[in-house]
């Protein structure tokens, strides 16, 4: 006797089970991206330095941890400080933000105080509480 030992082969697969995984793939990956993102977006131009109002800049490099966990910190002060101070950041992958840097030595982290009328106010380099940048805020800006 003989046995018939052919193995048959898994069925292909669909254009619709294909278009899904695709999908699938695609969704998940957009998802992982959009997480990665700084939240709170803030705007980033610089020339808003000087205009009236008193202004925060964080240097922020995407490739260090410093200025993510600063922008968190912005994130929870920022409401309460609306109208009173713009909230901006200098990228420094960007050239506006390089030179930003450059003229005031500022790396990741790094958040720049500047009066209504753009005269430094002070400098803190990567700040660990909310409590330290609502005081430079305070004392710097006179708010």
């Amino acid at each position: 006797m003989t046995e018939n030992h052919t193995k048959t082969l898994p069925k292909p697969l669909s254009g619709w089970t294909k278009f899904l995984i695709t999908l699938f793939i695609i969704v998940g990956v957009g998802s992982f991206i959009w997480t990665q993102l700084p939240s709170g977006a803030y705007p980033t131009d610089l020339s808003r330095i000087g205009s009236g109002q008193p202004t925060l800049v964080l240097a922020y490099d995407m490739n260090y941890a410093g200025g993510m966990a600063v922008m968190e910190l912005m994130n929870e002060i920022r409401d309460d400080y609306a109208g009173k101070v713009d909230f901006l950041v200098a990228h420094l992958g960007m050239a506006d933000g390089q030179a930003f840097a450059n003229k005031h030595g500022a790396s990741d982290g790094t958040v720049m105080l500047f009066t209504g009328d753009g005269k430094p106010g002070g400098k803190l380099y990567q700040p660990q509480s909310v409590d330290a940048l609502r005081q430079a805020l305070n004392d710097t800006l006179g708010l």
